[in-house]
């Protein structure tokens, strides 16, 4: 939600990457930000192939679901496994190659306006190159969250959310910005197009390392990693593969978009969830042209899936996925019915990151979801509302993914009533002490 309101005050032209182009007017305090261009993604992919040699950051590996899913062959792209645990750092680690580490210190070092990933990302980029940062934050903000970033040796600056608002809008021109004298490169977490150049390049990763993808399942938050997603499969497959954009049933502004044709300016049905890295109140009317001409749909799925889906991945593949991963992969999950019998579609899903909440993942992993807030439900027994990505209807069904969470449940119930069985019958065969003596 808090990606979504940035992009607000971004004036984005429809036309995109191979005959469409990007266009974003920043706020204040950025400059001018040309095009998003095809030029901008080869640099960017070029600097993170040397910043790997580095481990600054990694290629992250793409390896396959460890599932017999129905009708679909599905791969993971795990940015759960970069440095900071998301992909973040991508766009961080371009933006502060495309300034120049000289002209970074020259400034002061990095800053940034962000409670969450990206500035833990830009963080780790200035510990990287051995220069401050300074992250504005608003008070409230998760205290885990926070703490990650100090021990990046990140500098905070708490100010109010009214504050907060205004520094994201305004930039280096911002009253936030004026009163601590931050002079640093400013990387903005979404408006900055070689951040956005960064999210381009994990798709390219997924066309080097698999052939014969035919969709791309990708969380959507405020847009920014679904589109740039979207602009590498346009770049490299002309739009034969598809990109779906993956959002909790209980925040999803682009699934109802794409079901009507227009814009949703208000999301009446939204309610919190333990899927917070994807989902939102709004599809902005700036971002809504670009999503609905890259992305090829948008799929709502309900938080007790996705919950299911991130066990799924942790039991099969040893993998952490947070919430909004686990809404791509209950996505392509259940898009496998719609395929054709006999024949199986190769499938990524992109694990965007792995910043779930302990105690939330032992629960689900105890086999009780959280759906709908802080609470657990009980069983994976919830249906979902799943878009239909070709046509964009809605209709409810079941995850058969929610079966190992069941059957093992069932086993362990058989399991410790054969034990008790057992007990009971060594314990009236025991003999007794009078026995003994005789």
């Amino acid at each position: 939600f808090l990606v979504a309101k940035v992009l607000r005050r971004c004036v984005w032209d429809p036309r995109f990457i191979n005959g469409m182009t990007t266009r974003m007017s920043p706020p204040g305090g950025l400059g001018g930000t040309p095009p998003l261009s095809e030029a901008d993604v080869e640099q960017a992919i070029k600097f993170l192939a040397t910043a790997r040699k580095t481990n600054i950051l990694y290629k992250t590996p793409l390896v396959k679901l460890n599932y017999d899913a129905p009708g679909v062959e599905v791969w993971l792209k795990c940015e759960s496994l970069q440095p900071i645990g998301s992909f973040k750092v991508r766009g961080a680690a371009v933006a502060v190659e495309a300034a120049g580490v000289d002209a970074v210190k020259a400034r002061g070092g990095l800053w940034t306006v962000s409670a969450g990933n990206m500035a833990q990302a830009v963080a780790y980029m200035a510990q990287q190159i051995e220069t401050e940062c300074v992250c504005v934050v608003p008070r409230g903000a998760p205290r885990t969250k926070l703490d990650a970033v100090e021990r990046l040796g990140g500098r905070l600056i708490e100010v109010t959310a009214d504050e907060w608002w205004e520094t994201l809008e305004r930039g280096a021109d911002s009253a936030v910005a004026q009163q601590h004298g931050l002079t640093g490169l400013f990387i903005h977490p979404v408006l900055d197009r070689h951040v956005m150049a960064g999210n381009a390049t994990l798709g390219h990763e997924i066309f080097d390392d698999l052939d014969d993808v035919t969709e791309i399942y990708v969380p959507y938050g405020g847009g920014a990693l679904s589109t740039g997603v979207a602009a590498a499969a346009r770049m490299r497959t002309g739009g034969a593969c598809k990109v779906y954009g993956c959002e909790p049933s209980t925040a999803a502004p682009a699934t109802e978009s794409f079901r009507t044709g227009k814009r949703c300016a208000k999301f009446d049905a939204w309610e919190p969830s333990f899927v917070d890295g994807c989902g939102a109140k709004l599809i902005l009317e700036e971002m809504w042209p670009l999503a609905s001409q890259l992305l090829s749909g948008a799929i709502a799925v309900d938080p007790s899936a996705a919950a299911a889906a991130v066990k799924i991945v942790l039991e099969r593949n040893r993998v952490v996925a947070e919430g909004a991963s686990g809404c791509a992969v209950a996505a392509a999950l259940a898009s496998g019915k719609a395929g054709q019998p006999g024949r199986k579609r190769r499938v990524v899903c992109v694990l965007s990151g792995g910043g779930i909440d302990s105690a939330k993942l032992m629960q689900i992993l105890a086999g009780c979801p959280t759906a709908g807030g802080p609470e657990v439900a009980t069983s994976f027994v919830c249906p979902h509302q799943v878009t239909t990505p070709c046509t964009g209807a809605t209709t409810a069904t079941t995850l058969d993914i929610r079966a190992d969470a069941q059957h093992a449940a069932q086993w362990r119930i058989i399991l410790g009533f054969a034990a008790g069985l057992a007990t009971a019958a060594l314990l009236l065969r025991r003999p007794s002490v009078a026995s003994i003596t005789r």
